[in-house]
């Protein structure tokens, strides 16, 4: 069985950037959930209006990207902050991204995302929602502690970790 890599954190912590390093220095499949959830929309279980957002149905999302990595025949680098939701069986090293909190509103407001949204997911940040919760599902765990900080030597470190 392949590899799994999954790279979770608060929205706007850096994921993506993270998720492709790894990708491309391991040469490995990057798993874009994202995508995923605009193609697949029986993982929709709604629209959240006030927060602008999609609900999301783990357990569907999850048993597409479990069929995903059944399949896979090389390693998978799977990015979302949901990534952390799969079974810890599934799943080879979580890695968790952190960002500093005047950078992480910086790119939040970027997006243009409305200040209750900006609150919500630095409180997100703050409250290691992502770590806590990763925490609690047994994964085996990497925190890049800040996304902003030459985030390309923390990941070359983590590749010599994997091989």
């Amino acid at each position: 069985m392949a590899k799994v890599i999954i790279v979770s954190g608060s929205v706007g912590s850096g994921k993506t950037t993270v998720a492709k390093l790894l990708t491309r220095m391991l040469k490995a499949r990057l798993v874009d959930v994202k995508m995923i959830i605009e193609q697949r929309k029986e993982v929709v279980a709604g629209y959240d209006a006030k927060r602008k957002t999609k609900e999301v149905d783990i357990k569907k999302l999850n048993k597409i990207i479990l069929r995903i990595i059944k399949s896979a025949k090389e390693t998978l680098v799977i990015d979302s902050h949901m990534s952390h939701y799969l079974p810890k069986n599934a799943v080879d090293l979580c890695i968790i991204c952190k960002c500093d909190l005047k950078e992480l509103k910086k790119r939040l407001q970027k997006r243009k995302y409305h200040a209750g949204k900006v609150r919500e997911n630095l409180d997100a940040e703050i409250f290691d929602v992502c770590l806590v919760e990763a925490t609690e599902r047994g994964h085996k765990i990497i925190i890049i502690i800040d996304t902003g900080q030459d985030v390309k030597k923390q990941v070359k470190k983590i590749v010599r970790l994997l091989k």
